[in-house]
């Protein structure tokens, strides 16, 4: 069967640059989608998209549909005839419906009878035929959220429409999208090109258009932005200050990127970089650079949609536009050293944390106390703590923050140097917030790990509190993000810290605003299932996170050693077989409703291999004591690992439900010492 290309484009006005990627993935996937169900077999597929088109390219697609034979069940036959052997009207009906008459039906045999049949070939479906319907449901599938109309019409998108473009190899299909009909007529770059572009073939879909100003291929499009970016920085020995979700929203706007360098008075820099920075990112979509020493420069590098005969007069344009954006900035900051962070305590009184919780003073307090007793625990400066705690959330109520809000903290380390608080007071505000994202770097010292944790579990414990937990995937409160950013702190920065102790302090502190009674068990319950997450993003097995969190230990950092243990116990050769005799003695002892012995005795054992285990066992329980109590898990596994050939002895040779009730007792006892101290460190049976 023959095979050409197809060529899908919704030409439109500028579309969303935010959701750009996600509108133009979206609709690539539904026409993948409904290709294969159609079986319409094709070599590859492919998404453009650009400010003012959304397509996509499929290679080879199959002319047509293969034919399908087609078999149709009727009545059976002793409902199909009456008693003289004339159709019935239920025969009738069917064969009619079928386009025959009864007498031209097969017959379909089995053990269970026979029925009419009727078989038939339906001819397959020309792609031209197919691709209207497919675009139209394509296009109602998209992750549209605000639809509007235009002129008079009542038909919605997120952007008007003004070309459809269907093609199959050089011909156009027919069919009507949106109100628009289709043809090979695209819009080139709405300046450097004027009327329409003529596509010839759907094979040439890119180069037309590059010869038109339009880079279509958004991946080729971002890219050229990134080298062309790189190459202006380097050309200025700095760097610049690329991040991927600027990247593509630029590549959202830009259908022909010209990347140009405009600078700033010198004077600004005496503002912090970072709401310079935000301020060219978020206002301007500017790239700002830095030296080699990560110094700010007065420089930011910008692309224009426009490939300007005098590039100069862009460049003045955009810097007479980012003045006033700086100078709010450094009117900000002047305006808010006047006031000191402690100062602006009392302000937090009228802005509520959360209504039945109380203000962000309250929390602030609270946060306060948490962090004095975490400082305390880990014997760090209690005092300093306590003022970073107090102090954490007063840069909310300061110009700059309110402004730009992705400051919050860092901005509040800079007005506390200004105030003269020690600078672990100061990095501390910055460090309550990390990390704020997969891969965010932690809180530098002890002093901001201890902030950074008290507000974590402040909200946990609130949240729960009041029966607000997330659900599905809705989390307001950032909770999921709490817990790993609470289990990360500590076990990354080595904290001797237990949750349970934490929660009993907070929850006090909270006094009677909590409703929930089980607010503790909720919230630890919550972060033990953070930790799955947590560990599966370093590649541990799922089997070794379900052993450990049977214990259920409460210490992140006796939690990740217990991981550590028995990750390295799974990889023993004894391994396999000490898991499924654990689980075996796990089954034995669920069964038995008797009361075991306090300790094996010695006197009522008979068999030579239930001595050995005893005996094997007895000598390194004095052994294991110490490791366990100096959480010495993988050691002490790797001891245990040693008892696998008593153990199997024991198992094979070994009737552990004797008719004797106190031999049998005995055993059980003996096996169940065993398996308690495997489950010091975690619950082995269930290792695959």
């Amino acid at each position: 069967m023959s095979t050409n290309t197809l060529l899908i484009e919704i030409g439109t006005e500028e579309l969303p640059p935010k959701a750009l990627t996600k509108l133009a993935t979206a609709f690539y996937h539904s026409i993948c989608e409904q290709l294969n169900a159609a079986s319409l077999s094709y070599s590859e597929a492919k998404w453009f998209a650009s400010p003012r088109r959304l397509a996509v390219m499929v290679t080879a697609l199959e002319q047509q549909q293969a034919d399908k034979s087609v078999e149709k069940r009727g009545p059976a036959v002793n409902v199909a005839f009456d008693a003289d052997g004339n159709a019935t009207k239920a025969a009738q009906g069917w064969a009619r419906s079928n386009g025959i008459t009864v007498e031209q039906a097969d017959r379909l045999t089995t053990d269970k009878g026979e029925w009419l049949l009727h078989k038939a070939i339906k001819p397959g479906q020309a792609v031209a035929d197919l691709v209207p319907a497919m675009v139209r449901i394509a296009l109602t599938k998209l992750p549209i959220p605000k639809p509007m109309r235009w002129g008079d019409s009542r038909i919605q998108f997120i952007r008007p429409v003004h070309t459809i473009t269907m093609m199959f190899g050089a011909d156009v299909i027919a069919g009507e999208i949106l109100g628009v009909q289709s043809n090979n007529l695209l819009k080139g770059h709405r300046f450097h090109h004027q009327g329409d572009v003529v596509l010839d073939h759907a094979d040439n879909y890119a180069e037309v258009l590059k010869q038109a100003y339009v880079i279509a291929d958004f991946a080729s499009r971002r890219q050229t932005i990134v080298d062309d970016v790189n190459a202006a920085a380097q050309a200025m020995n700095a760097t610049a200050l690329l991040d991927d979700e600027l990247l593509d929203e630029v590549a959202g706007i830009n259908e022909w990127p010209s990347v140009l360098v405009g600078s700033f008075d010198q004077g600004f820099l005496h503002v912090p970089a970072e709401p310079l920075i935000y301020s060219m990112k978020d206002h301007q979509k500017y790239f700002p650079a830095v030296d080699r020493n990560g110094q700010l420069l007065a420089k930011f590098i910008f692309v224009t949609n426009i490939e300007s005969k005098d590039p100069q007069q862009i460049i003045h344009g955009n810097e007479k536009v980012i003045r006033p954006r700086l100078a709010d900035a450094e009117f900000f900051f002047k305006t808010d050293k006047k006031q000191t962070l402690k100062s602006r305590l009392v302000s937090l009184d009228n802005v509520l944390f959360q209504k039945q919780l109380g203000t962000l003073k309250a929390k602030s307090e609270r946060i306060a106390d948490l962090s004095k007793h975490v400082a305390e625990t880990l014997g760090a400066d209690a005092n300093n703590a306590y003022r970073a705690g107090l102090l954490s959330k007063t840069d909310l109520m300061t110009d700059m923050v309110l402004e730009f809000p992705q400051v919050q903290g860092t901005m509040g380390k800079y007005y506390a140097e200004n105030d003269g608080e020690v600078s672990a007071v100061a990095q501390a505000l910055e460090d309550q917030y990390r990390p704020r994202f997969s891969g965010d770097t932690l809180p530098e010292g002890v002093i901001g790990s201890s902030v950074a944790i008290a507000d974590k579990v402040d909200t946990l414990v609130g949240i729960f509190g009041i029966n607000q937990a997330p659900k599905g995937d809705k989390d307001p409160f950032a909770l999921r993000r709490a817990a790993i950013g609470l289990i990360r702190i500590i076990i990354e920065k080595q904290l001797n810290l237990d949750i349970t102790d934490l929660l009993a302090v907070s929850i006090a502190s909270y006094g009677t605003k909590l409703i929930n009674n089980n607010t503790a068990e909720d919230v630890i319950d919550f972060i033990m299932g953070r930790f799955r997450a947590y560990y599966q993003e370093q590649g541990i097995s799922v089997d070794v996170i379900q052993a450990v969190l049977a214990n259920k230990p409460t210490a992140p950092l006796d939690f990740d050693q217990r991981v550590k243990a028995v990750t390295h116990f799974r990889s023993l050769d004894e391994a396999q077989a000490l898991a499924a005799a654990n689980k075996r003695v796990g089954n034995i002892l669920a069964k038995f409703d008797g009361e075991l012995f306090n300790e094996f005795n010695l006197e009522l054992a008979s068999e030579p291999a239930e001595l050995a285990l005893a005996q094997a066992y007895s000598a390194l329980n004095s052994e294991l004591t110490p490791l366990f109590a100096n959480k010495d898990y993988q050691q002490a596994l790797t001891k245990l690992a040693s008892l696998r050939a008593p153990v199997d002895e024991f198992f094979d040779n070994v009737m552990v439900m004797a008719d004797d009730e106190a031999v049998k007792t005995n055993r059980l006892t003996l096996l169940s010492q065993l398996r308690a101290s495997f489950f010091n460190v975690a619950d082995i049976s269930l290792l695959q």
